[in-house]
């Protein structure tokens, strides 16, 4: 039968759809993807082509001397650092200038690569390369958020193939992040617990929908997954911003997103998908009532117009078999 889950994080609902469920390797990619290249000329973030994007504002060489890693100012950025904060209310109308910070982190050298496939050692330098990007932004006074985000393949909006993730800096805290974030604070003063603290536990005790346990993280298909697959990655000490993470917390979370995504790519045929990283605001440091966490969300279905018209999306799969299937695929 049918059942309308409640996420009691977000309290989103989401409908259940054992109907219409498929089996967790029906999602398999069916598109074959054209193999790509390890260098394209064309590509503005191939080794060879540093001209053709801004002067990187961090860099990681690699033992040959080479960059392995870079961060740019992004070349097209929807947000600009140098404008004076202004706030203007018009009537109905308000507005607030378009001031902010955005980067690319070319995640590689290597065109045709992927997190999922990287050493361990090279998907820490990119999350090394986060906290510093964070830090560096957030020590901005007009920076309320600091979004951190990948997307991978064409569906999810990468327009660049080249292995990259980016961070926006921006002066305002979105409503749904602001909804969250008051859900968080209102689960804490009913109950005195930080409701992903709260999730982490009872999922490590319940184990159904863990796909991936290591010290530090783990990563499950929540209880009300939003669609196919989705996934959330939770750390188990408590922390309200990515800023918060320290070095052995790095290495183990490299760890832990790495098996995560590499038994999405072999799983499910390196489908595309989205990632972000969920941090409290720059000012919320330390709080008690919210928790970071990551979001992995496959582009595996088309949103349609009942989700569009109600808010509530309808989840064509079980979290538990989606969970049990990616647990047991073999990463190489």
């Amino acid at each position: 039968m049918p059942e309308i889950r409640q996420n009691i994080a977000t309290k989103e609902w989401v409908i259940i759809s054992t109907e219409r469920a498929k089996r967790p390797e029906d999602f398999k990619t069916s598109k074959q993807k054209e193999p790509l290249p390890e260098f394209s000329e064309k590509c503005p973030f191939c080794p060879g082509n540093e001209e053709k994007t801004p002067y990187e504002t961090y860099v990681v060489n690699g033992p040959n001397g080479k960059w392995k890693l870079r961060s740019v100012p992004n070349k097209f950025p929807a947000l600009i650092s140098d404008l004076t904060l202004e706030r203007k209310n018009e009537g109905i109308k308000r507005s607030i200038s378009g001031v902010g910070n955005c980067e690319v982190i070319v995640e590689s050298p290597i065109h045709n690569t992927t997190m999922a496939l990287m050493p361990e050692n090279d998907v820490r330098d990119i999350l090394l390369a986060y906290k510093n990007r964070y830090l560096c932004m957030s020590s901005d006074p007009r920076m309320k958020l600091i979004v951190i985000f990948r997307n991978h393949g064409l569906n999810a909006g990468a327009s660049i193939e080249h292995p990259h993730s980016q961070i926006f800096a921006t002066p305002v805290i979105p409503f749904h992040i602001r909804t969250r974030l008051e859900e968080a604070m209102r689960y804490h003063d009913e109950t005195g617990e930080c409701v992903f603290c709260k999730i982490t536990k009872d999922e490590l005790n319940e184990k159904k929908r863990v796909v991936v346990e290591t010290g530090s993280f783990l990563s499950i298909v929540p209880y009300a997954a939003l669609s196919p697959f989705h996934m959330w990655l939770l750390p188990k000490r408590h922390m309200s911003t990515f800023a918060e993470i320290n070095d052995n917390e790095l290495n183990d979370l490299a760890r832990n997103l790495k098996t995560t995504l590499a038994k999405i790519y072999y799983g499910l045929d390196n489908p595309d998908f989205n990632f972000a990283v969920r941090t409290g605001p720059i000012a919320d440091k330390e709080v008690e009532h919210y928790h970071w966490y990551i979001t992995i969300t496959l582009r595996l279905l088309r949103t349609a117009g009942f989700e569009i018209g109600s808010g509530m999306y309808i989840n064509s799969s079980i979290p538990e078999e989606n969970a049990k299937y990616l647990r047991e695929i073999k990463t190489r």
